[in-house]
């Protein structure tokens, strides 16, 4: 760590300690980015049933669609914080917000669910430039470690905005156009973002950084998507023999990838970063939150659609409690934080999140819409409280000048955890959805497409006789409610145990004060 922390000599004119008087009107451009990624993860489950509806896609398919986005971000989040470090975090983020708008096009307008996942998959790879580089730019932006956590709580805060703007907004379109719309929604967004980014936004980068180790960002590539892989086919399909390959495969890529940081003078991702209690603390905090959510949410979309059949712009304003609690948990997160302690927070976020999807267990059909909202208002209370948090924990841990790999790890662990929650938890209300009883007579191929998701089974029911198919969707329908009633038990047991994990590391954490850091050993 010290190699770098004491290059103040920027060339940059970003790392002398005065602030900048453009710095808020920077950060209002910047929480675009983090706007747009909030909307494009909630329209996407929004949408979920009408892509399943005109595309056709498999379960599997369907789940590639969902999680695809996340395994390849979650794979190059470390390699591209790390290059933004190096040729410039704000030519790194105007680069891949043209990118991320070129490929929302080509997802708007997939034509098969094969087009539709590389087009989640090149979005992806757009993606990972935008969350690492904007929290970095933060991080050189605001001096004062007071100042950068309120920073750091309104970028939370409109991620949590684009969330809850994301369903209503979804919904709208949804009930107006077809279902590209959600993704060309991103369009103008990213050409605002790019023609005043480009004038408002300081350019940053570390002044020493050493050349960017190609092999590294390989193998951090193969590696998290391979082990993400082996696990997602595990829990849909049990375990096989021919999933070893993947999984040694990531594994050994992964270490490989670890023993070289330690070796390289110049390392994508300072592994001594990890003897911190309080780093290591934070980032598998947000691993295991995720993982305990986005699998669950996932599925609620559907839930709110399919099983209590509300409109798609309905679906959107029962999720708004959510992302309100999350916008104002998020904006309060730094002062509580001070107030009482990191730990306290962190600990309390995690706990009423936890408790909440304790609460979900008993989900059904005729849950009302009250019960529906104090559940999700709670989940974004605790959220907002946690992710902000463990943010601001992260980047008052490093140095400005490696600001982009630290961030790197921050939403590394956010989309590993939600690939690796769509994949646990999705497969766990899938694999219950799939073990629905038939009413005698219904034709073996409409039962295997019925069986296959619930969009499936809404369509067959469709076509049957009217007795029949309404037997078979309430079925089905039953099941389903069956998984996310189980997903959610398992999803609290991860948020509760994570809480007890979150109080013992990160003990005496601070956020960061003047002239420090923030270290804790």
């Amino acid at each position: 760590m010290s190699r770098n922390s004491a290059s103040g000599a920027d060339a940059s004119a970003d790392t002398d300690d005065h602030p900048r008087p453009e710095r808020w009107l920077a950060l209002a451009i910047l929480v675009l980015a983090v706007l747009l990624v909030g909307v494009d993860v909630t329209v996407l489950g929004l949408a979920t049933p009408f892509i399943s509806e005109d595309l056709r896609p498999s379960g599997t398919q369907l789940l590639w669609i969902g999680d695809i986005y996340s395994f390849v971000i979650a794979g190059l989040l470390v390699s591209m914080g790390s290059l933004g470090d190096r040729i410039g975090r704000k030519k790194l983020l105007l680069t891949g917000s043209a990118a991320f708008g070129a490929t929302s096009v080509m997802a708007a307008y997939a034509t098969s669910p094969e087009m539709m996942i590389g087009a989640r998959a090149l979005m992806g790879a757009a993606g990972a430039t935008l969350m690492p580089s904007t929290l970095a730019l933060i991080r050189n932006l605001f001096h004062d470690p007071r100042e950068r956590s309120r920073a750091v709580g309104i970028w939370g805060a409109m991620a949590s905005a684009g969330t809850a703007v994301g369903p209503v907004l979804g919904g709208f379109l949804l009930g107006h156009f077809w279902w590209g719309s959600v993704f060309l929604i991103n369009v103008p967004v990213m050409v605002v973002l790019v023609v005043v980014g480009a004038k408002v936004i300081p350019e940053s980068r570390n002044p020493q950084p050493g050349p960017w180790d190609i092999p590294s960002a390989a193998l951090s590539l193969v590696g998290v998507i391979a082990v993400v892989y082996a696990i997602k086919e595990a829990a849909a399909h049990g375990l096989h023999w021919n999933l070893a390959v993947p999984a040694a495969a990531g594994v050994l890529a992964l270490l490989v990838f670890v023993r070289r940081q330690y070796a390289l003078e110049s390392p994508l991702i300072d592994m001594k970063l990890f003897h911190h209690r309080g780093f290591t603390g934070a980032a598998l905090a947000d691993l295991l939150t995720i993982l305990g959510l986005s699998g669950l949410v996932f599925f609620l979309s559907q839930f709110l659609q399919m099983v209590q059949m509300r409109p798609p712009l309905n679906a959107g304003l029962t999720e708004l409690p959510a992302a309100v609690g999350a916008v104002g948990a998020g904006l309060a997160a730094g002062y509580a934080a001070r107030r009482l302690s990191v730990r306290i927070v962190v600990t309390g976020g995690l706990t009423i999140v936890g408790l909440s999807l304790a609460g979900s267990v008993g989900l059904h059909a005729d849950t009302g819409i009250i019960e529906l909202g104090v559940i999700f208002f709670a989940v974004g209370i605790g959220a907002g409280l946690s992710f902000t948090v463990t943010a601001d924990v992260i980047l008052s841990s490093v140095p400005k000048d490696e600001a982009g790999a630290a961030s790197a790890v921050s939403e590394t662990a956010y989309e590993l955890g939600a690939a690796l929650g769509i994949a646990l938890l999705g497969s766990i209300v899938t694999g219950i959805y799939r073990g629905f009883p038939a009413p005698p007579g219904v034709p073996e191929s409409a039962l295997a497409t019925a069986r296959e998701s619930l969009g499936g089974a809404l369509d067959v029911s469709q076509n049957l006789p009217p007795a029949q198919g309404e037997q078979l969707l309430k079925n089905a329908q039953d099941s389903f409610v069956n998984g996310i009633d189980v997903a959610a038990g398992v999803g609290a047991a991860v948020l509760l145990a994570t809480a007890v994990g979150a109080w013992f590391l990160l003990r005496d954490q601070e956020l960061g004060t003047s002239g420090s850091h923030g270290h804790t050993s």
